[in-house]
């Protein structure tokens, strides 16, 4: 087992003692810059100078209203506070500068075409300044309750739950396994509290409140109740206070090296009420499909619709979507209580409950969608003769599958006995899709099949989780939950079953398994899948304590095209898993999940950790991994990218030192998945690039506040800052 600390340094203070100069009225009328024509007409160049002089590592931001929707793009300042931004569209744009230390400048108005100089503006003091710090910096002022509070006592004793038996498992509820799933924390729409929840007598009886506002409400709640209501909102409130009466985050590193070269374009799409989880460009085994395409995007919960965006004309547009029983009920319930955003109203009122997206080879769209109740028709139940439903029978499901193909605008309803929740198509002669989300079973659809025939029933087909623990090398009769019989085989019930999925070059098909410590599972399908398939489970490494010997409980992974697995953790870390490595027995009585920890090693995220714990990790708390297997980006095939939900940034690990592609503005970029599109091998770094879009279920905590819409971010690496 390996561990790698990250490179990031994180400065432990700024000099801000002694600058005199005030943040500037940000919200005023931009002046106008003089036009002095530069060598390329699209771009807008110049240098960054402020009292201190030349400001290097600072974000120069381009920001326009005049296309059919909002347009920004931003830059990096080199050494000599030089910056370049280019190809930019025709129109007017405000130009600013923003960085770690300053507080903004005053947006002047210019053109392309336009030589621009800076003035950038020092912060007056740190606590301007650290106005500007990612939020994960923020919530690293949050005190964990000690270790040895755990197992928690109650509402009666230390507020914990009992069922929280260790510290890390805590950690992981206020991570990506509870509270950072849905939004970031540490923003200031979070680290401060609204006005609708004053006049309690502490703040710990306001957060209380507070976690019950909107359709949401009831989540937030049993997630808290769930760690121990009390103990929770005592925390957050002491949090809260603390910030209110002036305590200050660690001051973060400007963008330096690689990160210089970083290039983010975005577009605004959807609606204010519309919450997106994930968008979609490409297929994903082959980077080259619907080059220069229109992307498309998922709304869970909020809304029936995809959004679109086509970033050629910078335009948006929305495809409807309908469901095979249009009499199922909307997915979202009331709300709990009233919001500090929406009042009473109810935003939210999804049917189809749109969760993922992914193109295939021909540039048709397949989504986990809802089409219908929870109850499973005939076919798949016990008495079908269904392949399937004969070694395994399911009554119920809460999510199926939907086609959308945009050359015709039909849209198709696909009814399957299995849940969806991620998809991702198999590199075989069938183009087989295979899904997570489905409880104690693993689903997929045959997709060749289906579209030659539409009979989706014949096309489908699920097995559940068979450990092979009586070593023979096949799969035979299985244990159920309770027993323990040495000559048969064992099921797993991972409760959600796969999260993520992810199938390998070598025809297995990997995925998460949430929970404390959680692990990793690799399942190999066979010649009839519904009976002969056999799944590998690597759980995190634990110590003989019970507690973790470094990283625990993962979110979303993602393999390599060498077959390494990898995988974002609660615990602040990037892990990667090397079945390769694995010395002893994969399959027997012995194999149920501790059987591999050298497989493991363990890359810290560049953040701080949490002030009061001295383990490793970090506050970040990455929802998931993706690998660049094509070199979409240009920092070489096979880069792993977390996505730095507390960092408002992409993190690339690149040959062991992290690149932080970080969203400045506006503040709260938060993702949930990405996707790597090559539109022109060549042209460079021009012709690639990484998509993803804002993800939070809460568009109104980003700086734009009440009104701002998702918006869909287009990362991309050029050779050097002033690269054109």
């Amino acid at each position: 087992m390996k561990t790698h600390a990250s490179l990031i340094v994180l400065l432990g203070g700024l000099a801000l003692a002694g600058c005199s100069q005030q943040a500037p009225d940000t919200a005023s009328e931009p002046t106008t810059a003089a036009p002095v024509t530069t060598a390329t007409s699209s771009a807008i160049r110049g240098r960054v100078t402020s009292s201190a002089g030349a400001e290097a590592g600072v974000w120069v931001i381009a920001e326009t209203r005049d296309l059919p929707t909002r347009f920004a793009r931003t830059v990096v300042t080199n050494d000599n506070g030089e910056y370049l931004i280019p190809d930019l569209p025709a129109g007017n744009y405000d130009i600013w500068v923003r960085g770690y230390g300053l507080v903004d400048s005053a947006r002047v108005q210019s053109q392309p075409g336009v030589s621009l100089d800076l003035t950038a503006n020092v912060a007056p003091d740190a606590a301007a300044a650290a106005e500007y710090y990612p939020a994960g910096y923020w919530f690293s002022l949050l005190q964990i309750p000690d270790a040895s509070q755990f197992p928690g006592t109650g509402p009666t004793g230390n507020g914990i739950h009992p069922n929280v038996k260790q510290q890390a498992d805590y950690v992981r509820l206020i991570g990506s396994g509870g509270c950072i799933v849905c939004h970031q924390i540490g923003n200031k729409a979070t680290r401060e509290l609204p006005a609708l929840f004053n006049g309690f007598d502490t703040s710990a009886a306001a957060w209380a409140r507070r976690i019950q506002s909107g359709q949401a409400g009831g989540f937030m709640t049993r997630t808290l109740t769930s760690m121990g209501l009390e103990g929770t909102t005592k925390m957050f409130g002491d949090w809260t206070d603390r910030i209110a009466a002036g305590e200050l985050p660690p001051v973060p590193a400007r963008p330096a090296g690689v990160e210089r070269n970083v290039v983010v374009t975005q577009w605004d799409w959807a609606d204010p009420t519309a919450y997106l989880h994930d968008v979609v460009s490409t297929d994903r085994r082959n980077p080259t499909v619907n080059a220069n395409g229109k992307l498309y995007g998922s709304l869970e919960e909020s809304h029936d619709y995809l959004p679109v965006l086509d970033p050629v004309t910078n335009s948006i547009e929305r495809v409807p979507l309908t469901m095979m029983d249009p009499a199922a009920e909307p997915v979202p319930g009331p709300q709990v209580a009233e919001s500090p955003y929406y009042g009473t109203e109810n935003i939210w009122d999804s049917k189809a409950n749109v969760h993922n997206p992914m193109f295939d080879q021909d540039g048709r769209l397949w989504i986990t969608a809802r089409v219908r109740g929870r109850d499973n028709p005939a076919f798949c139940q016990s008495g079908s003769t269904h392949t399937s439903a004969i070694a395994y029978p399911l009554e119920a499901n809460g999510r199926q599958l939907g086609l959308y193909d945009p050359a015709t605008g039909e849209y198709k309803h696909i009814d399957t006995c299995f849940g969806t929740h991620h998809l991702m198509f198999a590199e075989d002669a069938d183009n087989t899709l295979w899904t997570s989300g489905g409880g104690q079973v693993i689903g997929w659809l045959n997709t060749k099949q289906y579209l030659a025939t539409g009979d989706y029933q014949a096309a489908q087909g699920w097995t559940p989780f068979i450990l092979d623990t009586n070593g023979n090398g096949q799969r035979d009769s299985y244990n159920k939950p309770g027993e323990t019989d040495a000559t048969k085989d064992t099921q797993l019930l991972p409760g959600f079953g796969f999260y993520a999925v992810s199938p390998a070059v070598d025809g297995s098909v990997w995925g998460s398994v949430l929970g404390f410590p959680g692990g990793i599972a690799r399942l190999v399908p066979g010649s009839d899948p519904a009976n002969t398939a056999i799944t590998e489970y690597y759980e995190l490494p634990l110590k003989a304590d019970g507690t973790p010997v470094e990283g625990f409980s993962p979110r979303g992974m993602d393999i390599d095209r060498d077959g390494v697995a990898w995988v974002a953790l609660a615990s602040g870390h990037m892990a990667s898993f090397d079945r390769r490595k694995c010395t002893g027995a994969l399959n027997g009585p012995a194999a149920t999940g501790q059987q591999c920890a050298e497989g493991w090693s363990f890359y810290t995220e560049p953040m701080p950790q949490f002030k009061n714990l001295g383990t490793s990790g970090s506050v970040e708390s990455s929802y998931y991994t993706w690998v660049d297997q094509f070199d979409s980006l240009g920092l070489g095939a096979n880069t792993p990218v977390n996505t730095g939900n507390q960092s408002g940034a992409l993190l690339a690990l690149n040959e062991g030192e992290w690149v932080r592609m970080i969203v400045p503005y506006p503040l709260g970029f938060y993702t949930k998945w990405m996707d790597g599109r090559i539109d022109d091998p060549n042209t460079g770094w021009k012709g690639r690039g990484i998509w993803a879009t804002y993800s939070s279920r809460a568009p109104f905590h980003m700086e734009t506040g009440k009104g701002a819409t998702s918006i869909v971010y287009h990362f991309q690496v050029r050779p050097d800052p002033l690269a054109e």
